[in-house]
């Protein structure tokens, strides 16, 4: 018999190492306690380091970056600009703030990230988009040469979301640098945390520079405080900054011990009717920062989801997302449902959304019968879920995940 966890075992949580309380102390004894100081300039510099940018712009989030980075790309209101479909809605909610309208674009099988297909698709029915926002879901890259080329093809921008994806790669290049700009997070969950705090990433000196004024009030060189255009308190504390800076050290640590958990699972779950979520071997080099498995569809016990609550009905040799979570939740580790898909969320629904074969959306809300809609989105938030994937989580812990997982089938 399967026996709780005595201490929870959780999805993904900060893991420390000593470095950061050294910077974050240097910070109090200097009195660098606000938005300036040494740690600032040190995490900005050790993330061009690392990804390969030309620069780096530390601010309070990710979210924050990814609004500078819609105003930089010159969306007004009214503008239709083609996003992701399967994110966290903070991809999204920035092109709100600048009055953009979303459209949102499906994703594909084999990386669960926006399809260049259906991205071609969108800019055939709505060519005057000029802005396109990508998103690297779950630390997987996207096809992002292919993209980014579809972008030069019809003038658009491309803002990069690698809040999840810092330290993967694409062919050899680091995630947050295909687009004219990048974004990543530095949020409590993230490969490495500041507990909060982002970053803008750009080649270009006029952007990092607008983008340093913006984020600080945009202030004007004068005597005294002048100010010519809108601005936001967006910048990273020098203190926030003293935890990235002592977390980037670990990274490609981190990066290691998520593949761990990742190839663990796959291993683990070899005989059973899943699969991980997946990547292009060879051309893509995740960071593995969650673990996936989405379910067979021949394996799917009956399941239903309104707005807030999901039922399903138990069949022997099959189960569903609703079931393994209840389980894991019962033995004390916490799992997750896949992003909730963009064009599904009440906020978003009357918001365009295009798919591969351009026919739309599946409006269902039981997301099994489509008809001859292709909504990849949706099919995979039906069957998939993310699993404990925090790196402080043991084999043995695991092990027992991965028995939960089996006793639901």
């Amino acid at each position: 018999m399967i026996k709780p966890f005595e201490k929870k075992v959780w999805l993904a949580t900060p893991t420390m190492h000593g470095d950061e309380l050294r910077y974050m102390t240097e910070a109090y004894e200097t009195n660098w306690m606000s938005t300036v100081g040494k740690n600032i300039n040190e995490v900005e510099r050790l993330t061009c380091e690392y990804v390969g940018c030309k620069y780096a712009v530390g601010l309070s989030a990710g979210t924050a970056a990814l609004h500078l980075a819609m105003k930089l790309a010159g969306v007004k209101p009214g503008d239709k600009v083609l996003c992701s479909d399967m994110t966290f809605d903070a991809t999204v909610n920035p092109v709100v703030y600048e009055g953009g309208v979303p459209v949102f674009v499906d994703i594909e099988t084999d990386t669960w990230n926006m399809s260049p297909e259906a991205l071609e698709k969108a800019f055939e029915l709505y060519p005057e988009s000029k802005v396109v926002v990508i998103a690297n879901l779950y630390g997987t890259p996207s096809r992002l040469e292919e993209i980014k080329a579809i972008c030069q093809k019809h003038n658009a921008v491309l803002v990069e979301d690698a809040a999840e994806s810092l330290g993967a790669t694409y062919k050899g290049k680091q995630t947050g640098t295909f687009g004219d700009y990048g974004v990543i997070s530095f949020n409590g969950n993230k490969i490495i945390t500041g507990s909060s705090g982002g970053m803008l990433m750009t080649d270009s000196l006029d952007a990092a520079n607008k983008v340093r004024k913006w984020s600080t009030q945009s202030r004007e060189n004068a005597p005294w405080y002048q100010h010519e255009e809108l601005g936001y308190n967006y910048r990273m504390s020098n203190v926030i900054a003293g935890v990235v800076r002592g977390q980037f050290g670990y990274l490609d640590e981190h990066i290691a011990r998520k593949k761990a958990i990742y190839m663990r699972y796959k291993e683990g779950f070899a005989d059973l009717p899943v699969s991980m979520n997946p990547y292009i071997e060879g051309d893509m080099e995740p960071n593995f920062w969650l673990s996936c498995i989405l379910i067979d569809k021949e394996a799917m016990c009956r399941q239903v989801r309104s707005e807030n609550e999901a039922l399903y009905i138990k069949e022997d040799g099959k189960t569903c997302p609703t079931e393994i979570l209840e389980t894991l939740a019962k033995y004390n580790a916490e799992g997750r449902p896949i992003w909730k898909p963009m064009h599904m969320q009440p906020i978003y629904r009357m918001n365009p959304f295009v798919t591969a074969d351009g026919n739309g959306r599946c409006r269902t809300n039981a997301y099994i019968d489509c008809g001859d809609v292709t909504d990849v989105g949706a099919d995979i938030f039906n069957r998939g879920l993310c699993l404990p994937s925090d790196i402080k989580m043991t084999e043995e812990e695991q092990d027992k995940v991965i028995e939960i997982v089996k006793s639901c089938f």
